[in-house]
Parts: structure tokens; sequence; C-alpha cells
């Protein structure tokens, strides 16, 4: 291999999924790009990483959070495309409204197929992880670009300015979604009460699984 030929266009590559984990950093290892890694290893993929923020937290709850510079994160993810490729993206949290805006371009820039997009908007301890007037932006500018969102029941309750998510509103809730500008939704139901967990899945076309 070639110094500078790009490790895009080596015969290694094909042997792996790519995908890139735009997401925070959780020191507990619960979360973030560190349980995305985990996820992508365990199913055989690449897993590289851009970093959006660092958070001190574990599982009682989060200490601090420290954004990275927008700049720093778009050098980030062009450094992985123009070198290694991307076949998939993963965003998780996106803490500040210039973070969206970079993650947005670089979905139109590199003509990413393949974009999942978890709205993470509140810690499992239940400390938010975003302000309102991003997760407003987040919705205008990446629900549009995404294949596929991923909100729990809070998150989505967020979102659509609801109380509590029952099991009897799964469909209309994720109906309500794609209204926002999402094509598919994958309503997470891990937060319901009761020893059956439930997620919905809708489709672009309107089928739900």
């Amino acid at each position: 291999m070639n110094a500078t030929e790009p490790l895009q266009d080596t015969p290694a590559v094909a042997r792996y999924a790519r995908v890139l984990s735009i997401a925070g950093s959780d020191s507990g290892g619960g979360a973030g790009i560190q349980a995305d890694l985990k996820t992508m290893a365990a199913l055989g993929c690449y897993g590289m990483t851009a970093i959006t923020a660092i958070t001190a937290q574990n599982t009682q709850g989060v200490r601090a959070i420290q954004a990275l510079p927008p700049e720093l994160l778009a050098q980030q993810i062009d450094a992985v495309v123009e070198d290694i490729g991307v076949d998939a993206v993963k965003i998780g949290m996106l803490h500040d409204m210039g973070v969206v805006r970079v993650v947005a371009d670089a979905i139109r820039r590199h003509r990413f197929a393949h974009v999942v997009l978890d709205p993470v908007m509140v810690a499992t301890s239940g400390d938010k992880l975003i302000t309102e007037s991003t997760v407003e932006r987040l919705v205008d500018e990446l629900f549009p670009l995404a294949t596929l969102i991923t909100p729990n029941l809070d998150e989505a309750a967020w979102l659509l300015r609801l109380g509590t998510i029952n099991a009897d509103a799964l469909e209309d809730t994720a109906n309500r979604l794609h209204v926002l500008g999402a094509h598919a939704v994958l309503l997470k139901g891990g937060h319901l009460p009761g020893p059956q967990l439930t997620d919905l899945l809708r489709l672009p076309d309107g089928e739900v699984r």
C-alpha cells in the first residue's frame, strides 16, 4: 500500500461495513461513542468516531459536559471520509446548534446514504444534555436527512411536547414524528412500565411493525 493511497481504495476495506459514530464520549462507557463502538464490534463492523462532546458521567449522573469546537468535529468527519470511507452513520448527542449545522452539512457534502439519528436529549440519569433551541434545530435540519430516527419515549415526548406516552399511543406517536420530517421511525419502548418491552417501527410508506 502506498503511504498516500486512501485506505478505502485497498481490498482490506471490503471486508467490513464502515460505520461512523458522531456522538459524545461517555466516561462511564454505557452510552455515547463507547457503547456504539462495542455494538459495532459485536456486529462485525469497523467502527469510527467523530466526537461532539466529552462528558464526565457514571451510572449516577452527569457531572460535566465539554462541547468540542464545531470546526474540530468537521475535521474529524472529513478525515475519516477522505481516507477510510463511510458506509453508514450513527448520530448521537449533538450538544449545541453549531454542531447540528456541521453534521447536517457533512451529510449533504459527503452524501451519506444510511444515516441513523438517535436524538439523545436526556441521560439515563435524567440529566438534560441539550437545550430546547438545539432540539428545534435538530428537528429542522437533521430529521429530513436521516434514514431512520430512534427516539425513546421520553425523547419522543419532548420532541412532540407531550406528557407520558403509553403503549396504546406508540403508533400515533410514530406518525406524529413522521409529520415532523422523519422518514422511518423506530420508537423505543424501553421506558414503558411492566415486564414486557415493546418497540415500534414505522416505515416511510406508513407500514408499522
